[in-house]
């Protein structure tokens, strides 16, 4: 049981997360957009969201400023959180721009704020569930993409949901979370999704 549990953790990485939102915009959105740019785009997000973030852990492992890849604590959060930051801005400045795809735009400044939130709580030692922040704001955004395209995703929601009851059962049952760090992780994650709507449908 735990080896499925801690599996359903990797598999829903957060960082994971945008990429899976990036794809599954392009796979139904009904706009033309050629091949070669999604392509593009995504190697691009991979390599800043997902291996750059894993090279900085692992430098900051090195000067001693993390313990484990999990950031049991809040002071091993700090760190990684405000890199993340900055990473998400250089995302919304040169990748996902709001001349290209206002969705996507403002999905990424909904991940930054949902980080930002998350590293603010963490200097006021106070820790949240980041699995829960990442995929509660996907949830959130593959709602709204689905009304904004008339495109019926029951199927597709109905497995986030079960996702995300995984991913909370799997936290808790590793002693990773609490109930309550859980609970503020779902709502930093999906609330700036649903407020950030307005702007773009």
């Amino acid at each position: 049981m735990d080896k499925l549990l801690r599996s359903i953790s990797y598999i829903f990485h957060p960082l994971l997360i945008p990429i899976a939102g990036v794809s599954f915009y392009y796979y139904i959105s009904p706009r033309f957009v050629a091949e070669e740019i999604v392509q593009a785009k995504l190697i691009s997000l991979f390599i800043l969201t997902v291996i750059l973030p894993i090279l900085t852990f692992f430098l900051l492992k090195t000067l001693g400023k993390t313990h484990t890849i999990h950031l049991k604590t809040t002071r091993e959060r700090v760190y990684p959180l405000a890199l993340n930051c900055f990473i998400l801005i250089l995302v919304i400045k040169r990748i996902i721009t709001a001349s290209q795809s206002l969705e996507l735009y403002y999905f990424f400044i909904g991940i930054l704020i949902s980080n930002m939130v998350c590293l603010t709580l963490a200097i006021f030692k106070f820790k949240v569930s980041i699995h829960m922040i990442a995929i509660s704001g996907l949830f959130m955004f593959f709602i709204a993409l689905g009304v904004q395209f008339s495109v019926n995703i029951s199927g597709t929601l109905a497995f986030m949901a079960f996702a995300m009851g995984a991913v909370a059962t799997s936290r808790l049952h590793l002693n990773a979370h609490t109930s309550r760090e859980l609970i503020f992780g779902f709502f930093v994650g999906l609330i700036p999704q649903l407020v950030l709507v307005n702007f773009w449908m």
